[in-house]
């Protein structure tokens, strides 16, 4: 059985339609990162967090059985070394949405497969230019409610496809989890 540390829709809709059947089990993890760390290694860590949160849990010892396996994902843009996590507020959503106008940054979507003592975990990166964004196209994306569960305050796969110039690097990493990378692991391990 494949176990998903994620409530995320869009990490669900990925491994739906790559044909894997699984339980969604989400994680509650400490998502703080020690200080010192590049959003890169960042996203690493929660993703290993993650999946050990979920291994941990009672309900997956009560059921856990050979074979079975569980995967975590963390996503993290990256803005010349700084995190730009989901926005707390509209406001903290446009001032995000306004530092990415116009500029270059990186997402970095962090995961970890966790199958009995086997641990394989990675992070992929992809560059992600925006347009210059005007204050009109700003608001009326804040006003479809679209940013506000997203790290960065945008969704590739949707409305916030609109902003974006070019990607240098897996789409699906932007999406939150680089499925093709991820499937070649599960499939070696035969889920």
């Amino acid at each position: 059985m494949l176990y998903l540390a994620s409530a995320s829709p869009r990490r669900k809709e990925l491994l739906t339609l790559a044909g894997y059947s699984f339980t969604v089990l989400p994680a509650n993890a400490d998502e703080t990162a020690p200080l010192g760390l590049s959003p890169r290694e960042t996203a690493g860590l929660l993703a290993r967090r993650k999946a050990e949160a979920v291994q941990a849990l009672p309900e997956f010892s009560a059921r856990q059985k050979p074979g079975d396996v569980i995967l975590a994902a963390d996503t993290v843009v990256d803005l010349g070394g700084k995190i730009l996590g989901k926005p707390k507020d509209r406001e903290d959503a446009k001032r995000t949405l306004l530092s990415l106008s116009g500029r270059r940054h990186s997402v970095h979507t962090g995961f970890c497969v966790l199958a009995g003592a086997k641990k394989m975990c990675g992070v992929e990166s992809t560059a992600v230019e925006f347009y210059p964004l005007t204050q009109e196209e700003i608001e009326t994306y804040l006003d479809t409610g679209e940013p506000m569960d997203k790290a960065g305050a945008y969704g590739i796969q949707g409305r916030g496809a609109l902003f974006v110039r070019r990607i240098s690097g897996d789409y699906y990493t932007v999406v939150g989890l680089p499925i093709a990378r991820v499937d070649r692991i599960l499939r070696a391990l035969s889920v």
